[in-house]
């Protein structure tokens, strides 16, 4: 899809993978809308990209629901959605303290999973009363899962069990979208660059990045970015996970 003049909604714009994303659909000549619980940095993104900036909750149904309307009145149909939005807790299934808090694996569930599935229904809808364009095609959804899906790591059981939720759901959808000329993807990132990391102790930061066969290095926000922008572009590119790792499998 060629994305200038069509509309784009990104979830967790504010900062790390979803601005740099905004950015580069933006420049692209997209029309953007972002959404993030950050009012400030939502605010401010919006206003650099030239965008639309919304606070939502993406887990709230009626949040994303007038989300999505107001995109819609000022954007036009969403013909791309790329979900961002996403918390990564760590916390031991049984700890020093007793058993994890259920709500605190409801939360991560909630906001990770949740909150891209509703997204994607919403958007999808939208898509799918649009006006078909080339081969056919009305819009493309991108998910961000994570190489932890599938590698996860000790701590990570929530984090874990709702980006594999992700991957989980994008083959059904895919299928059930193909009639309507919708694409759905997923990203599964390795270690980058995003302020989760980099407000990291340097040491810590060596010790991960040197586990990176090539580049032996943390990926870029800008890199993920430019993944998207592949994604949306390439027609062919349908039901599938694409890993951005450097060939890293996390121990």
């Amino acid at each position: 899809m060629d994305v200038r003049g069509h509309g784009a909604i990104v979830t967790g714009g504010g900062s790390g993978l979803g601005a740099a994303t905004a950015r580069a659909l933006a420049g692209a000549g997209a029309k953007v809308c972002v959404l993030d619980i950050n009012a400030e940095a939502v605010a401010a993104l919006a206003e650099e990209i030239g965008g639309l900036g919304l606070v939502c909750d993406v887990a709230s149904a009626e949040a994303a629901e007038a989300a999505v309307a107001q995109a819609r009145e000022a954007h036009g149909p969403c013909r791309i959605l790329v979900n961002c939005a996403g918390i990564a807790p760590a916390k031991r299934i049984v700890g020093r303290n007793g058993p994890m808090a259920l709500a605190d694996f409801e939360q991560v569930i909630r906001i990770n999973l949740i909150g891209s599935f509703n997204l994607l229904r919403l958007a999808a809808a939208d898509m799918a009363g649009a006006e078909a364009l080339e081969d056919g095609e009305r819009g493309v959804v991108v998910s961000t899962s994570s190489v932890a899906a599938v590698e996860g790591q000790l701590g990570q059981a929530a984090y874990a069990a709702s980006k594999a939720g992700i991957i989980g759901m994008m083959l059904p959808a895919a299928r059930e979208f193909a009639k309507t000329g919708i694409r759905v993807m997923t990203v599964a990132p390795g270690l980058i660059g995003t302020p989760l990391l980099l407000n990291m102790p340097q040491e810590v930061q060596d010790n991960l990045a040197g586990q990176v066969p090539f580049p032996h290095r943390f990926g870029t926000p800008e890199e993920f970015a430019g993944l998207i922008m592949h994604i949306v572009e390439n027609r062919m590119l349908n039901g599938d996970v694409i890993r951005l790792d450097g060939a890293m499998r996390m121990q």
